[in-house]
């Protein structure tokens, strides 16, 4: 999942350069909530006690 949210974060950034604000926003949308669905399950998973996977 960090490897999906590396790429949309990219995404944007290119989309931005380039002066495609709606996909920049778009992707960097979707990298934010990656992110933070990404953060929720590490911490389920330290809590639990299990291997956080890679």
């Amino acid at each position: 999942m960090l490897g999906w949210i590396v790429f949309f974060l990219i995404l944007a950034l290119l989309a931005a350069i380039f002066g495609f604000g709606g996909i920049a926003g778009a992707a960097a949308g979707i990298a934010q909530i990656l992110f933070f669905v990404f953060l929720i399950l590490v911490v389920a998973a330290v809590i639990l006690g299990r291997r956080v996977p890679a």
